[in-house]
């Protein structure tokens, strides 16, 4: 099996463009940040006038970096480019091999590792598909790849890819019935498998379980990889966590019983670093929103800044109320990773009916991280509420679920960020434009249950993004009318060499 499509080129004419799904790109540098050390990223591609190069700008650079090119040792630049990090090269062949150094007040820094020219426009990594098995009930299933992080996992300054393996008996949490277990892998990109990790009979597979994050958490100069486990779950080198006979699983397919366990893996090899209690923990199942399963499961994790220094792992739990709003809860931890220790830093507990109690039920399937207020430490957008890098609460709009957002300078007039959500239900705003650093509504749209939104800036008609979904018809970020509605609310690419975006949708990308 193989994974294309990490690197693919569109032709038009005279212009090309290379769309990268795995690059490193930074809003706000901060200096004291711990940044991972990544190498260049050069790549060179056979294009049918010439050769097409592009590589990679560090989370380091300033803005005022340019670059000095060389094809077989040659500087093919005249003045040191900017304003760019491609170049084609018409003259360029199969045979031709390049290298790029930055240039920082007129001095050229080290150049990069030689690559050679790709014969094809995309990579491909060959996987090793796992054997499929039986569930108790007598259903068969195979795997097929799914999730994918990256990470440099052997600090050689390339990215690795770590997969998540589903079966294709996966539920939703809202479904019953027993699933095959979950299986995440990590590859070089030349497709060598560094190792494999069982999560076992007692981590339930489908789209809201596992959350795993993949990130050099103690600055090490190499990533590691952490995620809820069981026990049962089995390392890259063979270990066991906890009971490995262990089974929790009830006649639903559900695990509501049974200890949890947050692990931190060594990412060159998959052993278990450190294991220690999940937090935060199931606690009483019906005190998330239903008493089967659905709610209690509903996982988010993120990397976060939270002292503006050094990354610090965030696991969430929890972003519904029950169907009568009467009960739910959100969770949110906070840990750090350092010299070989698993610290705790905070939790932040909503309930119904108790602590926090109005970011309840304000949670999306997704979550946003960003420095809000320009101090240099990050805060968590946890759908319609956000949450302090001190693990206090920042703001919360009440306006509940919805299932996506955008956080970014949507509307640059104004200052600071802003944040573009769609609400389901019909008693709130289908869609909102809200000020990341206060709550602020800047603008609504009518009562709607809207089940997808996008914002991106598609026109330069209007400045800023563009806002949709729910919102009859497409909206300028001072919400203007602005066309009627896209094709598609679901993913974004650059993908013909401007500066606006464009709709991926599946297989297809439209204007």
């Amino acid at each position: 099996m193989l994974i294309k499509s990490m690197i693919r080129i569109l032709q038009s004419g005279l212009r090309f463009l290379v769309i990268i799904s795995i690059f490193t790109y930074t809003f706000h540098i901060n200096a004291q940040r711990q940044m991972e050390s990544l190498n260049r990223g050069l790549v060179a591609i056979k294009v049918s006038n010439g050769v097409y190069i592009s590589w990679r700008v560090l989370g380091t650079e300033w803005k005022d970096v340019s670059y000095n090119l060389y094809r077989d040792s040659k500087r093919l630049n005249a003045t040191p480019i900017t304003g760019a990090t491609s170049y084609l090269d018409p003259y360029g062949t199969i045979n031709s091999s390049y290298t790029v150094a930055s240039v920082i007040n007129d001095i050229e820094q080290t150049s990069s590792e030689p690559v050679n020219v790709w014969g094809q426009n995309f990579k491909t990594i060959p996987l090793q598909r796992p054997a499929g098995g039986t569930t108790p009930d007598g259903v068969s299933y195979t795997y097929n790849a799914n999730d994918c992080s990256a990470g440099d996992l052997d600090g050689d300054g390339e990215y690795e890819i770590i997969l998540k393996w589903e079966p294709s008996n996966a539920k939703d949490n809202s479904q019953s019935g027993y699933t095959g277990n979950v299986l995440i892998d990590a590859y070089k990109l030349n497709g060598t498998k560094l190792w494999r990790i069982d999560l076992g009979i007692n981590i339930r597979a489908g789209a809201h379980y596992t959350q795993f994050m993949v990130y050099d958490l103690d600055g090490d100069g190499k990533a590691e990889m952490a995620c809820k486990t069981a026990d049962g779950t089995v390392d890259g080198t063979g270990n066991t966590i906890g009971d490995g006979e262990a089974d929790y699983r009830n006649s639903s397919g559900y695990i509501l019983a049974g200890p949890e366990f947050l692990t931190i893996f060594n990412g060159e090899t998959g052993e278990v670093l450190v294991t220690t209690e999940y937090d935060p923990p199931r606690g009483t199942v019906s005190s998330w929103g239903d008493s089967y399963g659905n709610r209690v499961d509903r996982f988010l994790a993120c990397i976060a800044y939270l002292d503006g220094r050094c990354p610090s792992l965030v696991m969430c739990r929890g972003y519904y109320l029950d169907r009568s709003g009467t009960t739910g809860r959100t969770v949110l931890a906070a840990w750090d990773y350092r010299n070989g220790s698993l610290t705790h830093r905070w939790t932040f507990n909503a309930v119904k009916g108790g602590e926090n109690e109005d970011y309840t039920g304000q949670g999306n399937h997704s979550l946003s991280v960003t420095d809000v207020d320009g101090d240099g430490k990050d805060e968590i957008i946890y759908g319609a509420c956000a949450i302090d890098d001190n693990g206090t609460g920042l703001w919360t709009t009440g306006l509940g679920h919805g299932d996506a957002m955008h956080v970014s300078d949507i509307d640059p007039a104004r200052p600071g960020l802003e944040k573009w959500g769609i609400h389901e239900g019909t008693r709130n705003p289908g869609s909102a434009l809200l000020d990341v650093r206060t709550g602020e509504i800047i603008w609504q749209t009518a009562p709607a249950d809207v089940g997808r939104g996008v914002s991106a800036d598609l026109t330069a008609a209007f400045p800023g993004m563009e806002c949709w979904g729910g919102t009859g018809g497409l909206r300028s970020a001072t919400n203007l009318y602005a066309g009627g509605l896209p094709s598609s609310s679901n993913f974004l690419v650059w993908w013909d060499g401007d500066d606006l975006r464009e709709l991926l949708d599946g297989n297809y990308i439209d204007k």
